[in-house]
């Protein structure tokens, strides 16, 4: 029997909705070759898919420190997904964590994410970053075994305030940098993981063509805004954010998810 691929999310607060975790589930288990399970920590199930596995959302004995830290960076709430680095977290795991954000849309094959280089980290190279040459990996798509890595929740629970100012309140800092500092940490191939605004709908093409989908795009990142409900009709929150309605988007988000789970849960 082939084990199943752990892929996890967390949704905390009311920002986004059941169906953004749903479609999410269906994206993954469309776009993997083997059997899935899938997790989502929140303090909200309502509405979630009844094949979903429901972490409760945790409350660190670190999070007052922590949080005093991030309020000095400006950055409150942020650094949440700490929490699924917890060892022993889902006790009868084998193998490692696939994770996503929940703004992110699933359109292509996961398999040679989910198996890149065994046994390290993997984030994306940050976009940003990587302009400015810096060595940060991006948050939305990240790789880690709680076997291996427990060092990721747990030196932060030795000292959240010094950990979280050294990465200055940014959680996708902290998690690159910590893997970088131990050897363990490989760069997800850019072309597999994409931006919205920067690779698919850049300025000035954003005004002559609608957005396009890389070939290799496995999954499309929809940081900042506009996210996905705002892109599917065309958005216009500037010149540069400037957005036509977006035929493939509406497909993989919505209509395949609906397709695959029902129009109750897509």
């Amino acid at each position: 029997m082939t084990q199943p691929a752990n892929i996890i999310c967390i949704k905390w607060g009311t920002l986004f909705g059941p169906e953004y975790v749903n479609r999410l589930y269906s994206g993954v288990r469309r776009n993997m070759s083997r059997p899935i399970r899938f997790f989502c920590m929140t303090e909200h199930a309502e509405g979630l898919h009844p094949e979903i596995e429901v972490l409760p959302l945790q409350v660190e004995p670190f999070a007052e420190p922590m949080a005093a830290a991030l309020a000095v960076a400006n950055r409150q709430g942020a650094m949440r997904k700490v929490s699924l680095f917890r060892p022993g977290l889902v006790p009868d795991l084998e193998g490692p964590f696939l994770g996503f954000d929940l703004d992110v849309v699933i359109t292509g094959s996961l398999d040679e994410i989910h198996d890149l280089a065994p046994g390290t980290i993997a984030m994306r190279h940050d976009w940003t970053e990587k302009r400015k040459g810096r060595p940060t990996g991006h948050g939305s798509v990240f790789r880690f075994d709680p076997a291996l890595h427990g060092f990721l929740y747990e030196d932060l629970a030795s000292d959240a305030y010094r950990e979280v100012e050294k990465a200055r309140g940014s959680e996708q800092r902290y998690t690159s940098h910590k893997a970088m500092d131990r050897g363990v940490f490989t760069y997800i191939p850019g072309d597999w993981v994409v931006s919205f605004k920067y690779d698919c709908n850049p300025f000035p093409g954003n005004w002559l063509h609608k957005p396009r989908l890389p070939e290799d795009a496995r999954v499309v990142c929809f940081h900042g805004r506009p996210k996905m409900s705002d892109a599917i009709d065309g958005w216009n929150g500037s010149v540069i954010r400037h957005s036509k309605p977006c035929d493939w988007l509406r497909d993989h988000w919505i209509d395949r998810s609906r397709a695959d789970l029902g129009p109750e849960w897509g």
